[in-house]
């Protein structure tokens, strides 16, 4: 279960202490150099070092980063996007608009409104081929039941040589 804080506010950031919050904070700013972080923090430079290292730490860094680009720029950045819907270049338009659809939840990053038809072209063509292979088992009159593969159905260059090798065998052959 995530740690609260009073604010209701959970994960790594709010689970370190009041030092480290500042600490992360302060590193985050980029403004001073690690002496004087320590020193801002009352700790030495060497407890400051250990901290970058632990992995809870590290955690609150990457949360902090995020809250603070989010606070910061995420309403900026969709009025933007927003803004590019109505761009004079389709290109651009279309960028807004994956883009939006993709911070919605509504879209992939691994799907887009062409990739999605080509599935789609694939799929039918998939359903045909296997719907050809049922009619080629269905007309085969010999009353045997035969298990095909889709090998068996468009013979290979190895196996059309062989057979022309022996029907032409068959045909030059001379009577006893």
């Amino acid at each position: 279960m995530k740690k609260l804080d009073k604010t209701g506010q959970s994960g790594p950031f709010y689970q370190l202490d009041k030092r480290r919050r500042k600490a992360v904070r302060l590193l985050f700013e980029d403004e001073l150099t690690d002496e004087q972080i320590a020193k801002a923090v009352q700790r030495r430079r060497s407890t400051l070092d250990n901290w970058k290292n632990d992995e809870l730490f590290k955690a609150a860094q990457q949360q902090y980063n995020h809250l603070v680009v989010k606070r910061s720029f995420e309403s900026r950045a969709l009025k933007k996007l927003v803004d590019l819907l109505e761009a004079k270049s389709e290109m651009v338009q279309l960028q807004a608009a994956n883009s939006i659809l993709k911070l919605s939840g509504m879209l992939s990053d691994n799907s887009t409104p062409e990739l999605d038809q080509a599935r789609i072209r694939k799929a039918n063509a998939e359903a045909d081929i296997a719907e050809q292979k049922v009619k080629l088992l269905k007309n085969d009159n010999t009353g045997i039941t035969k298990i095909v593969f889709s090998d068996d159905l468009k013979p290979d260059k190895e196996d059309d040589s062989k057979q022309k090798g022996s029907e032409d065998n068959g045909a030059n052959a001379k009577p006893k």
